[in-house]
């Protein structure tokens, strides 16, 4: 039986075993438009204070596993930055180190990135420097925390080649993920990439197994089967059409059922919490999670902290007491410079540096830092980019017609996107 132990401990009590973090940060987010315009999706803000990439570097780092590579590829600036502000190491240990890795086009035809595959290939040779025991290779775009040490733990344990994280689906959910195949003692026999009728879970079924896409690989499996890859011209140079297909059934590949996955300050009964951000409904339903009175998402376990850049900010302040005048935030994460003065909240997440005036309402929103809600202006189920200002009286989210013409973003589910290209235009011009 594998046992859940301290997470720094599991990975440092056997320092033979070294460990190289390799993150993938370099996807376009498309669905995620329009807070993908400017950003990777790596780098789109979420919670108040934090960016997506935030959750996996922090179950790295919680995970005791400190030499990390960050792979990056399309609009990537705003995701660099955050990474030189928040993520530097200030040791002189060398196996402690956070690098971003820009593509360097060093395939042969020195094109980007094809695949997940392609992506680990190009930079194959930190691989060879890092000389470590096993890789850890995981997604760069969901919000979870793991313990990343139980999963390599049980990678040890099963002598495998090959390990991939397993989150339990209902069946039905089939036909939007890649589902492992995995007998009783969790060793996979195959992959069936968005199958409806793809197998169910041993012993359960109404579930599948959904590959989460983070990957514990031997290191000498993990070369020998990217060069193997890289010389196939019929490949898509991805892992999970190409390269997992390939190792099931013909070498010890296990899955990782995530719900077993214990988190040190966590009742022993929680479901561990994961959730693909990759649609504008699915970033915001998230958010709104995290606003919930006992919320899946614990931000404020001091055992397993979600690290992210530190800013000077001031406190949050909330100004007049008076009827009608009134700075209150209910059921809402506000974050740090943040000013109500007179103005409601409810049912939000606001970022760093918001202002929100005398009468204003704002409902069900997701406010990221420095926007500015006019005086009366009313705002809900919206999404505000960074720097947006709504004018005085406005009305956001109330008539989604009205909100479709003056160009803003919006869903079938009526969530209003206004992205950072609207905070220099004279907003006050849309309301008349």
């Amino acid at each position: 039986m594998i046992t859940q132990r301290e997470p720094a401990a599991a990975v440092e009590e056997s320092l033979h075993t070294r460990v190289l973090g390799i993150v993938l940060a370099g996807g376009k987010g498309t669905r995620l438009f329009p807070l993908t315009r400017e950003r990777a999706k790596p780098a789109v803000p979420f919670g108040g204070k934090y960016r997506i990439i935030d959750f996996v570097l922090s179950n790295f780092i919680n995970s005791g596993i400190y030499s990390i590579y960050v792979l990056t590829q399309f609009r990537s600036q705003s995701l660099l930055q955050h990474l030189s502000e928040g993520w530097q190491f200030g040791g002189m240990l060398k196996s402690h180190f956070i690098i971003n890795v820009p593509a360097q086009m060093r395939s042969e035809n020195e094109a980007w990135y094809q695949g997940t595959a392609d992506a680990i290939f190009q930079n194959i040779n930190l691989i060879e420097q890092s000389d470590p025991h096993v890789v850890a290779i995981f997604g760069g775009d969901h919000i979870y925390r793991m313990n990343i040490a139980s999963m390599i733990d049980f990678h040890r344990a099963r002598h495998a080649e090959l390990t991939v994280a397993a989150n339990p689906f209902p069946r039905e959910f089939a036909a939007e993920f890649g589902v492992i195949e995995a007998n009783e003692e969790g060793r996979v026999l195959a992959f069936h990439e968005k199958n409806p009728n793809a197998p169910t879970m041993p012993g359960d079924p109404s579930r599948v197994y959904a590959s989460m896409g983070n990957y514990i690989f031997s290191t000498r499996t993990l070369v020998d089967l990217l060069k193997a890859d890289a010389k196939d011209p019929n490949s898509h140079h991805d892992f999970g059409r190409d390269i997992l297909p390939k190792l099931a059934g013909n070498a010890p590949v296990y899955a990782y059922n995530f719900e077993t996955n214990r988190i040190p300050g966590e009742a022993e009964d929680a479901i561990p919490y994961w959730r693909d951000v990759g649609t504008i409904d699915a970033y915001y339903e998230a958010n709104m999670d995290l606003n919930d009175i006992a919320p899946e998402l614990n931000l404020y376990n001091r055992q397993w902290p979600v690290r992210s850049t530190s800013y000077p900010d001031p406190p949050a302040k909330f100004a007049f007491d008076e009827a009608d005048r009134r700075g209150e935030a209910l059921d809402t994460i506000v974050s740090g410079g943040c000013i109500l003065s007179g103005g409601a909240v409810r049912k939000s997440v606001l970022g760093r540096g918001v202002r929100v005036h005398t009468g204003a309402l704002v409902e069900g929103c997701v406010i990221m830092d420095n926007c500015d809600i006019g005086r009366h202006a009313k705002v809900r189920r919206a999404i505000l980019d960074k720097n947006v200002r709504i004018p005085e009286g406005a009305l956001v989210g109330y008539d989604l017609d009205a909100d479709r013409a003056r160009g803003w973003h919006v869903t079938d589910s009526g969530i209003v996107v206004i992205g950072r290209e609207h905070s220099t235009v004279p907003l006050a011009a849309l309301f008349t």
